[in-house]
């Protein structure tokens, strides 16, 4: 009778307790908060039910992390990369990059009995985030054996299944995608498969899931943190278009009711009010205002939870939960929805000698894979395969079916405008097969290009590929700006080539590229910078071969307008080739010339260059930056002034250098370089002020009317600057920019432009 008397003491005692989470988007962290307050008072927490980032938050707690461990993860660089959908430079794998152009838009276009367009599905790239569930939560699944009642504390996650509009409670099955399930936001994430199910974030249905905690674990006592509010409380008497273009946020953020923890519970609610749901940024600042709001509470809760555990305890259990935890060890590798010969060609971005793998092999291989275009999507799973004690990676790939097509271009208030069109057709066997084409079109520049390129997927990867470039730059159409120009610069320039590539990987964000040019260029031009009718342009071609070997690093996080990362470019070049040159008639009327008859010249010289453009300092908003660049080279000087400054090396400074013809910004053998200083005046929004200086080693000089020799070495030094804000839209760059240039005629301006001022390489760069 005693024992039994006893025993329903200590029943009374066991206060079970349950802690609910919100969602709430980037707000959700301040749930991390509680679970902070909550551990240091000692107040027991037996199950979790979360939905969204509050479901995320809770999954951390519920597989083992301490509090001060979730809190270090947040606060990470890491964190960061997942939710904006980056990932390092290690793992970005430039040797599967294609050159980049200039498109703001991409769509593609299904290949069946029509046409179908569709644009991308997502605004956040996933594919760092789906690996770091993987990373966080797969060895608790293990231990759990896929049952979340087995984790350290038994938990629950909400998600949405919208086509039945029905919301659904997780209680089993891989951690990580459950996880991955519940902040799958409509529009910014794609959504992922559940039990054959497509599903969305919970919060659609159950933003707050008290009832699941009721209904599942009955506990004594309830804690309930809630993050997400309305904005109004009203209906606001203005509406406009950005309001509207934020619907998505206020769908997922209706109120949640303070009485659905019933009688015994503590309903918390931290003061975010400031605070964006889209914004991840300010981690500690929201970390804070959970740990204040509860601790605000926490008389309360300690009235009503009499039941403590100490550090020791906890830490116990923990470490016992977390010792249980397989090393992450694969010893398979599974490829599903390709078909056999795509399988074989997955399957080698894995392929390794050693009998297992460890996360850095599979990680490795995982982003190989996302780098290939080839695929439209690519979702990773884990599963602990408990009679070898190791993992089992698989992935599940969706090869395109699709062309890519892209749009884009620029608009300037200079006559530089452009329309940018390309397309893209992948096929994948036991190889990758990329066919692409693209077209510039433009008052100042036109430019046609066909491209292909095979992958080999083998132990050191392999590409060969080839492409066929028409370039025409018109130099006279930029001259005339708002009025016309006294001193305008007739030059028109085509060049044709057709390089061969063959290509392979020295780490993620470095390729070694072989180059085999032949080359075909064409440049009419005015020897002393008139044109009247009746005039014949004097005209230089090139027919010629170049040998290139290229080493290429880039980590920037842009392909104009970069505030992180690095590029660096080392070539080794030979060129060989015969100028023909025919003279016009500008000089016809000029005293005391000399006619002088075409001529035939054979050259060959040959150089190297080096580029590189570093953004290594982060001060809270600054950022600096610089690019060093240099030119080695014995090219000659061909007939004349003009065509030899449109065969030299150029050192192209701002962002509109190559629309500019800038003589003295031209050498066969140069030293150049400038620093960047970026502020970020707010989000996507930075200023920019840019300095540089070219130094060549031997400067050309007019020589009579149209002749051409060296200047006296190293003493010559011409500048640029600029300065100016831009915006990075959804699109692309918007920049309002001041730029100045030491040149013959001095050039500044102002420049106006939306959209990327980038163009195909010329022949002979």
């Amino acid at each position: 009778m005693l024992i039994l008397f006893v025993l329903c003491c200590n029943q009374l005692r066991a206060q079970k307790v349950g802690l609910v989470f919100s969602g709430g988007g980037a707000k959700g962290l301040a749930h991390i908060g509680t679970l902070k307050a909550l551990e240091e008072n000692h107040i027991p927490i037996d199950y979790i039910t979360g939905t969204s980032m509050g479901g995320i938050v809770g999954a951390m707690y519920a597989s083992g992390y301490s509090p001060a461990q979730i809190e270090e993860i947040a606060l990470s660089d890491d964190f960061q990369n997942w939710v904006n959908g980056r990932y390092t430079s290690d793992y970005t794998f430039y040797f599967q990059k294609r050159a980049p152009n200039a498109s703001m838009l991409t769509a593609k276009v299904a290949i069946d009995t029509g046409f179908h367009f569709s644009f991308r599905s997502n605004l956040i790239n996933d594919i760092p985030l789906n690996f770091a569930f993987l990373e966080l939560f797969s060895q608790a699944s293990a231990v759990s054996k896929d049952n979340f009642d087995n984790l350290f504390v038994p938990f629950r996650c909400m998600a949405a299944d919208v086509l039945s509009q029905k919301s659904i409670t997780v209680s089993k099955g891989s951690l990580a995608e459950a996880v991955r399930a519940t902040m799958t936001v409509p529009i910014v994430y794609r959504p992922i498969k559940l039990d054959g199910k497509y599903v969305f974030d919970g919060g659609l249905y159950n933003n707050f899931p008290a009832d699941v905690m009721e209904k599942d674990f009955k506990p004594d006592f309830v804690i309930g943190a809630n993050v997400s509010s309305k904005t109004y409380n009203e209906y606001p008497k203005n509406i406009d278009d950005r309001l509207m273009n934020r619907f998505l946020v206020y769908m997922f953020l209706s109120k949640s009711d303070s009485t659905m923890i019933g009688k015994n519970g503590v309903y918390i609610q931290p003061n975010l009010a400031g605070y964006s749901v889209t914004n991840f940024a300010p981690v500690a600042e929201l970390i804070k205002k959970g740990y204040d709001a509860t601790m605000a509470d926490m008389p309360r809760i300690k009235a009503l939870i009499s039941r403590r555990v100490n550090d020791e305890e906890l830490a116990r259990r923990r470490e016992k939960f977390n010792v249980r935890k397989p090393d992450l060890k694969f010893s398979n590798i599974i490829v599903s929805g390709v078909n056999s010969q795509q399988k074989k060609y997955v399957e080698r971005l894995f392929k390794s000698d050693k009998a297992t793998f460890d996360l850095k092999d599979i990680k490795r291989g995982y982003y190989k894979l996302v780098a290939d275009q080839t695929f439209e999507t690519v979702y990773p799973k884990i599963s602990y395969q408990p009679a070898t004690d190791s993992y089992t990676f698989e992935v599940v790939a969706q090869p395109k079916k699709s062309f890519k097509l892209e749009l884009g271009g620029n608009i300037s208030t200079r006559p530089i405008s452009n329309v940018f069109l390309g397309a893209e057709y992948n096929y994948l066997n036991r190889k990758s097969y990329t066919f692409g084409t693209s077209f510039y079109s433009g008052r100042f520049y036109e430019s046609v290009q066909l491209n292909g390129r095979i992958d080999y997927p083998t132990k050191l990867p392999l590409f060969l590929a080839g492409e066929l470039t028409y370039n025409h730059w018109n130099y006279y159409n930029t001259s005339q700006i708002f009025i016309e120009n006294p001193r305008p610069i007739y030059i028109e320039q085509s060049d044709r080539k057709i390089d061969l590539m063959m290509g392979m990987p020295l780490n993620y964000n470095t390729k070694i590229v072989l180059h085999s040019t032949f080359i075909n260029n064409n440049d009419r031009y005015s020897p002393n910078n008139t044109f009247a009718v009746g005039d014949l342009l004097d005209q230089t071609t090139f027919n010629g071969f170049r040998a290139s070997l290229n080493f290429e690093k880039n980590s920037l996080n842009r392909k104009q307008y970069a505030t992180s990362g690095q590029s660096f470019s080392l070539s080794f070049n030979y060129t060989t080739g015969r100028e023909n040159y025919t003279p016009g008639n500008i000089f016809r009327n000029t005293p005391g010339f000399v006619k002088v008859p075409g001529s035939s010249q054979l050259h060959h010289w040959g150089s190297i260059k080096l580029t590189q453009e570093n953004y290594f300092l982060h001060l809270n908003r600054y950022t600096f930056g610089y690019i060093v660049e240099g030119v080695i080279s014995n090219q000659p000087l061909f007939s004349n002034y003009y065509s030899t400054l449109l065969v030299a090396p150029a050192f192209y400074p701002l962002q509109d250098s190559r629309s500019l013809f800038l003589d003295k910004f031209r050498a066969t053998t140069y030293a150049a370089g400038g620093i960047k200083n970026i502020y970020n005046v707010k989000k996507n929004l930075d200023f920019r002020l840019e300095g540089y200086l070219f130094l060549p080693h031997k400067e050309f000089e007019l020589n009579g009317l149209q002749n051409v020799d060296y200047a006296k070495a190293i003493t010559k030094i011409r500048y640029a600057a600029t300065a100016g804000l831009v915006y990075h839209s959804p699109l692309g760059p918007v920049s309002l920019s001041y730029n100045l240039y030491n040149d013959a005629v001095k050039r500044n301006g102002v420049l106006l432009h939306i959209g990327y001022l980038i163009y195909n390489k010329r022949s002979i760069e």
